[in-house]
């Protein structure tokens, strides 16, 4: 084996930058396969050896779950961190958080969770998991949690979300409403889906789709699910020609936004419109909002125990955790004479 080769040999031999050279063999995401490639390929002919120093600082271990999620201020996110760290607090693990203020930012916190610390693990959530996250997730070699979000190569915790959408329309129908309105968080997963059972459940119900009555505000792309997209949405859906006399919002937050958009224009709710949401945040109760349960807490525990047992069988099958969600009705959308229902999908 040669004596003495650097990063400044591996450098000069693949005509990159030393920079590129220690993000190669640092695994960093930020370097195109090709150039990834080359570098390996010049190392391994070099014979290159990390310093024994560097190695063991590289694989010591670390006791830090890195959680990446979208949004801090979403309530859903909060509820399922709390699970995760309840359940963390039974390990030997802490729980660290990278949370990004847009979307658009998400990426940068994955990085950050991926390179900084030496993480033992990664959480993320509600994220489209693309071919170039799958690929930066894999070369970091750490187990892997979806929540809220599924790849077929990787542990995830979600709900069905599809089949909560079909219970919301399906409750609006069962009680005779016939223009149901969407308020959606985002053209991507989990709204995409729940906007699919919503569209199963007119289907069924030889009701015509109309896509006037679905919408997104630009508050929503730009900052997800919060409660003045509801609020700005709602205000678009009571200009059409015809208004909704039903509303199904992707998430609590955005119900409230909503109704508060109906009340403000002087229409009574359920009376004129009714709404059910999506998450059963704490909030929800009070105000009486009809919504999809999802069992939040236990999501964060599941993924804890996911992670765990990845970290055992690194090489195990890939397991997927699918919760049922309830709906939960209440008086936004008419509840029942006890003032309360659960209602589960149909066999």
């Amino acid at each position: 084996m040669p004596v003495g080769v650097t990063i400044y040999d591996i450098a000069a031999r693949a005509r990159v930058s030393i920079a590129t050279v220690s993000r190669v063999l640092n695994d960093h995401a930020r370097v195109s396969e090709a150039t990834r490639a080359r570098v390996m390929a010049v190392a391994e002919e070099l014979g290159y050896q990390p310093h024994v120093s560097a190695q063991s600082l590289a694989r010591r271990k670390t006791h830090v779950v890195s959680a990446v999620i979208p949004m801090m201020t979403n309530y859903f996110f909060v509820e399922v961190l709390r699970g995760l760290q309840d359940r963390l607090a039974e390990s030997e693990y802490d729980l660290l958080v990278y949370a990004s203020n847009t979307l658009e930012d998400v990426d940068t916190q994955l990085d950050r969770a991926l390179h900084r610390g030496r993480s033992a693990g990664v959480l993320l959530f509600s994220m489209p998991i693309t071919e170039d996250r799958v690929q930066r997730l894999k070369r970091s070699r750490l187990p892997v949690i979806l929540l809220d979000c599924m790849h077929a190569e990787f542990d995830s915790v979600s709900v069905d979300n599809e089949m909560g959408g079909f219970l919301a329309t399906r409750h609006f129908i069962d009680q005779g409403r016939r223009r149901i309105g969407m308020v959606m968080a985002s053209k991507g997963a989990p709204a995409l889906e729940r906007r699919r059972g919503y569209e199963r459940a007119l289907g069924e119900a030889r009701l015509p789709l109309d896509e006037s009555l679905i919408a997104m505000s630009i508050e929503v792309e730009e900052h997800g699910y919060t409660e003045q997209a509801g609020y700005d949405t709602m205000q678009g859906l009571l200009q059409r020609p015809e208004r909704p006399d039903a509303v199904f919002a992707t998430s609590d937050v955005q119900a409230l936004g909503a109704m508060r958009a109906l009340k403000e224009r002087g229409f009574k709710v359920p009376g004129d419109v009714a709404v059910v949401g999506f998450d059963d945040i704490v909030i929800s109760k009070y105000v009486g909002l009809s919504t999809l349960r999802q069992p939040m807490r236990q999501m964060g525990e599941v993924a804890v125990d996911h992670f765990l047992n990845r970290l055992q069988h690194p090489e195990g099958s890939v397991s997927h955790t699918v919760f049922s969600p309830s709906l939960i009705v209440r008086t936004t959308s008419g509840a029942p004479p006890n003032g309360h229902a659960s209602l589960q999908p149909s066999s």
